[in-house]
């Protein structure tokens, strides 16, 4: 069966679309970070529902949707929660999902080791550079980190 130009043109632009939608859909992920101690996340939308685990400060998440003033929270292991919104902010912060990890004085594995960190350390993010994020640690420890040893990868 021979395809005429407008079909080509149509299922070309039906790919577009699609490509556009998912590329928007990745882009539109929201991460915030826990804004002090012991905060709980819940069951549901409410102080009524259990607790189902309690985050640190800093702490990453990743907010799936809202209801009202609360937020429906991913962790990077893929835990699921409710957390009031007044406890996260827009702050950017990673955590490491890996054993152990190298952080490094440059953007590239030709640079020094300087530090060995391990999983569910938390760094603020300072600048990304490709492939790499150049992170802080409580104020003691600044270097570089690739995205395949925290979460969120993309910490945009």
């Amino acid at each position: 069966m021979k395809t005429t130009t407008f079909q080509r043109l149509f299922l070309g632009t039906v790919v577009a679309l699609s490509i556009m939608s998912l590329s928007a859909a990745v882009l539109a992920a929201e991460y915030v970070s826990v804004k002090k101690d012991g905060v709980n996340i819940r069951s549901g939308p409410d102080t009524k529902h259990n607790v189902v685990w309690q985050v640190f400060e800093s702490f990453p998440l990743e907010v799936i949707k809202r209801e009202g003033k609360w937020a429906y929270v991913v962790d990077f292991e893929g835990d699921k929660g409710w957390i009031y919104e007044t406890l996260i902010s827009s702050r950017k912060t990673i955590i490491v999902n890996v054993d152990t990890a190298n952080m490094r004085s440059g953007s590239s594995t030709e640079d020094a080791v300087i530090a060995t960190v391990k999983k569910g350390v938390v760094f603020d993010v300072l600048e990304v550079k490709g492939e790499w994020v150049k992170a802080r640690y409580k104020n003691e420890i600044t270097g570089w980190l690739h995205n395949s040893v925290f979460w969120p990868s993309n910490p945009r």
